[in-house]
């Protein structure tokens, strides 16, 4: 009876064991915590002294543009040849809101290297979207499309996030969903926007 209780206790304490690294492997899996906020005036102080056709964005930085697809247009036909990240977001749009923060961080982190512009798609009030620009502010201007049609000619999409990215040959990446962490974003935008 002793060695069948050896078994047994042996049998449970490896079981907790077991327990314990399934749930320290769970607990590590979570995702990382937001990036700090910044204010407009300190993503454009670290943005300072970039390259014309970044720094033009860099100026617009939080504005919320009108004119649509064909003012779209013309924004990207300067910026042909340089590594770009359109994201279409809606500030009714809850994950759109919980990748803004890694948005604004990585816009900051890259954006001497690469173009970020918004396009702010499906607000059907413009002063909404303003409001949640105020509170989450960018370091680039989001485009404002009520309609949805320029968010769709650029993404190929009706859903809210969308990402696409744009090497400097011009090759296109999209990615349907939001960015949860600066790391994935960053990668993705090595991957997609630098490497080509």
């Amino acid at each position: 009876m002793t060695a069948k209780r050896l078994s047994f206790t042996a049998a449970a304490l490896a079981l907790v064991i077991l327990l314990i690294i399934g749930l320290a492997q769970l607990g590590s899996s979570t995702p990382a915590p937001p990036p700090p906020r910044l204010t407009l005036a300190q993503m454009r102080t670290r943005l300072a002294g970039s390259a014309p056709q970044l720094a033009s964005l860099h100026a617009q930085a939080n504005e919320l543009l009108g004119g649509g697809i064909g003012a779209l247009d013309v924004r990207l036909r300067r910026l042909h040849g340089q590594p770009l990240v359109i994201n279409k977001w809606a500030s009714w749009c809850a994950p759109c809101r919980s990748e803004f923060g890694v948005f604004q961080s990585v816009s900051v982190t890259l954006g001497r290297q690469v173009a970020f512009i918004g396009i702010d798609s499906g607000d059907t009030n413009r002063s909404e979207a303003l409001a949640f620009l105020r509170t989450s502010p960018l370091s680039y201007p989001s485009y404002y499309d009520a309609s949805e049609r320029v968010g769709l000619a650029i993404t190929d999409s009706s859903s809210t996030p969308v990402t696409v990215f744009f090497d400097r040959a011009g090759h296109e990446y999209i990615h349907q969903g939001p960015y949860l962490s600066t790391a994935r974003l960053e990668q993705d935008v090595a991957r997609y926007a630098l490497d080509g």
